[in-house]
């Protein structure tokens, strides 16, 4: 019964879940049925925003991130932390280039690879926000998201004002969403 009394603790089981996960933690089932009736009540709506975040900038110096954002969305709770990255779930990209083809996954590969290359939690939360901008993109286009780039930084900027993303984070998550898909060039330029 506690446990229910700080829905906060929804996000620290998924931290935990992120720090521990390489031991082979799991959170047990009944404990994600009771994230989930916590996450479907609208509870987390009403969490300090401040709390959230610092929750998730600690989640992303954790040993594997990508756990942190699974948990969250296997209760249901992400819809309602990051919407903007719950979104990307069920999006299909082109294959020829994406052969996960989920947008969504496609966040959780990246975000166990920028783990095996950075600490930096900065560096990790451009990695998780890079891409938001798919969730947007029109059906009709799909699986292409044309001007993706642009369309994430409203996304981005949203997300940072809601949950007070600090301005070092904002500043680079901004620049990697606007310019990420010119790096996929970077062979083709001629110095």
């Amino acid at each position: 019964p506690a446990f229910s009394e700080d829905p906060l603790r929804v996000l620290r089981v998924a931290r935990f879940a992120a720090r521990f996960a390489h031991l082979g933690f799991t959170v047990a089932d009944e404990t994600m049925e009771l994230m989930a009736k916590i996450a479907d009540s609208g509870e987390l709506d009403y969490l300090v925003k401040e709390r959230v975040w610092q929750e998730i900038e600690r989640a992303l110096g954790e040993k594997d991130p990508s756990v942190f954002i699974a948990t969250l969305r296997d209760c249901n709770a992400l819809k309602f932390i990051l919407p903007e990255v719950d979104n990307l779930f069920g999006v299909p990209q082109p294959e020829k280039y994406h052969p996960e083809i989920d947008t969504g996954i496609h966040i959780l590969m990246c975000m166990e690879a920028v783990a095996k290359l950075s600490d930096d939690p900065v560096v990790r939360y451009a990695t998780l926000v890079h891409d938001v901008g798919k969730g947007v993109t029109p059906r009709s286009n799909w699986p292409h998201h044309y001007d993706h780039e642009k369309l994430g930084l409203s996304l981005q900027a949203g997300i940072s004002k809601r949950l007070r993303v600090p301005n070092e984070f904002s500043d680079i998550a901004r620049l990697v969403c606007e310019h990420h898909t010119k790096l996929h060039r970077l062979k083709e330029l001629r110095g």
